[in-house]
């Protein structure tokens, strides 16, 4: 019974498949035919040859260093908001406040960044408050969660062992708490700020500033070879990132 499960599984996978193909209209054919393969080669051509002007180097550069600002900024913003939802979330203040906080936290991360950009362009204006607030908003809601999660799986005797001796609530969470979960809640805040590095550098296609405003000009203008710079700036920056960030957790985190 359980093989002929995983038989009937697998053709309810390939029948959703086909059914999508059928649905969505696709023309594979036409896709892979010797004219679309031609257009795409040619269009993939004009790429290859990077504008490396010092113009629009010293553009690009300042669009990284916005991207990377906005990233920052946003995350440190979230972790802050987030640490602050974290703690009615975990149940530290009742049943009411757990309840509340959580729907907060639920309804922020429910929003993706591309429509919290959309929605703060028009509060805030074009540029990069608008995708700064996007991503402290949508991952205030990420990492709220994660940090309600982590400071539920904290061991409580530390903390309940310096409010017997006579510690305040705040003195026992900072002495007693913290330390056991910021090691979780730092290597998250990491992690998220990777992904916003990401996610930056996307929201400017709706105008929310960066490296991603400047590509969605470019393509939008048919400059190829200008975008092909601001596609590797984007590269190099998300590996930079990443390295620094996997250096700090082996540096910080890994304990």
């Amino acid at each position: 019974m359980r093989r002929l499960g995983n038989h009937l599984l697998l053709l309810v996978i390939l029948a959703t498949v086909v059914l999508s193909f059928r649905f969505l209209e696709l023309d594979m054919g036409n896709l892979f035919s010797a004219d679309g393969l031609g257009q795409m080669g040619n269009y993939a051509s004009r790429f290859l040859n990077p504008d490396l002007s010092a113009a629009h180097l010293h553009n690009v550069g300042r669009g990284a260093l916005e991207t990377v600002a906005m990233s920052a900024m946003g995350t440190l913003l979230a972790a802050i908001l987030g640490l602050l939802l974290a703690l009615p979330a975990a149940g530290r203040y009742g049943w009411v406040l757990q309840s509340l906080s959580r729907l907060v936290l639920n309804a922020l991360r429910a929003i993706p960044e591309l429509v919290w950009a959309a929605l703060m362009v028009l509060a805030a204006g074009l540029g990069p408050n608008a995708g700064t607030l996007a991503l402290g908003l949508h991952t205030t809601g990420v990492l709220g969660r994660l940090f309600a999660e982590a400071l539920e799986n904290t061991p409580a005797e530390p903390a309940e062992a310096l409010r017997s001796a006579g510690s305040g609530r705040v003195a026992a969470f900072c002495y007693g708490t913290l330390p056991n979960a910021w090691p979780q809640m730092l290597a998250y805040s990491l992690y998220r700020w990777e992904n916003n590095i990401r996610m930056a550098s996307v929201l400017g296609f709706v105008g929310a500033g960066g490296l991603g405003q400047m590509l969605y000009m470019n393509l939008s203008l048919f400059q190829e070879a200008q975008a092909a710079t601001v596609i590797l700036a984007m590269l190099i920056l998300v590996l930079g990132v990443e390295l620094l960030s996997y250096w700090a957790r082996q540096r910080w985190v890994s304990v």
